[in-house]
């Protein structure tokens, strides 16, 4: 199993000192990646329903600093030199995708071909309405544009035309180092568990704090099976290795060893954890303490 930290661009670690010092203590203890969160604005009064809290809202999230993923990416994979830097998750309807293939393609160039780039459709139509893009259709413009972008990463002479993207006859440098950037699909639903299995070189799977504490129950972790399941059975469908597709679990919170295992035992790759402190000075001792308890040191 893998270990991950997510959430790392939020909150103290926005600032440049701290989140270089978070980022080279989590490389020293043997964490293989970092996972940013993504909101280009907030709005302070919304009626979207927020996902991943039975209440249907996420507070604090406005008073978040929460800066830019592929600047705050770009600016720590500059203070590390192998741990790998991941958007968990970027919301790609909100970009453009013939600039967006540009800055991630430089990115992965500049850290090495580090970059993960993971992508969802968000949740937060007030959100959408700011940067001026319809909420509708968001899960077929998701998947324009990662053909789009895949089209610009790999050809000498792109094309591509869509609902969404139209291009014709054209080259984007720097290319990928290994031809293409790595793209993680995110989200827990089925409808992202099939763009996982026919789209994602990964699937980035968020389950709460809460959910995670009931792994251990029947429930819990049937519902989450039947997603893998699903994710594979699709990617098959496709003619996809679903075996190649690599699976992350946001838990939140160090599983108990038990859960790891199972979860293993069904194909998952990676477990990302949130930071287990938001006090720069103690960063380094918590999440040494932190691998300690899921044995990587």
């Amino acid at each position: 199993m893998r270990w991950g930290l997510v959430g790392v661009n939020a909150g103290a670690f926005a600032q440049p000192e701290r989140a270089a010092a978070m980022a080279r203590a989590a490389e020293s203890a043997g964490f293989d990646s970092l996972w940013t969160f993504e909101h280009v604005v907030v709005p302070l009064e919304y009626r979207s329903r927020y996902p991943y809290s039975p209440t249907g809202t996420a507070p604090g999230l406005a008073d978040l600093e929460m800066p830019d993923p592929l600047v705050w990416l770009a600016y720590v994979a500059a203070h590390t030199s192998t741990i790998a830097l991941g958007t968990g998750i970027l919301i790609l309807p909100q970009r453009n995708p013939v600039v967006l293939a540009k800055q991630v393609a430089t990115l992965d160039v500049l850290s090495g071909g580090r970059i993960r780039l993971g992508v969802g459709l968000g949740w937060l139509e007030e959100e959408y309405d700011a940067v001026g893009v319809p909420f509708a259709h968001r899960g077929a413009r998701t998947d324009d544009y990662i053909e789009a972008m895949r089209t610009l990463w790999g050809s000498d002479d792109a094309s591509h035309h869509s609902e969404f993207t139209s291009f014709s006859n054209v080259r984007a440098w720097p290319r990928p180092p290994g031809g293409a950037v790595h793209v993680t699909i995110g989200g827990h639903s089925e409808a992202a568990a099939r763009r996982a299995g026919r789209l994602g070189d990964g699937w980035f799977a968020a389950i709460d704090a809460t959910s995670i504490a009931q792994l251990g129950l029947p429930g819990a972790l049937e519902r989450f099976v039947g997603l893998i399941d699903l994710m594979r059975g699709t990617a098959d469908k496709h003619r996809r290795d679903p075996d190649a597709i690599e699976i992350s679990l946001l838990t939140g919170l160090a599983p108990p060893q038990e859960a790891v295992e199972r979860l293993e035992a069904h194909g998952v790759h990676r477990m990302v954890m949130f930071v287990p402190t938001r006090d720069p000075a103690a960063v380094e001792q918590a999440v040494g303490g932190l691998a300690r308890r899921v044995g990587l040191r």
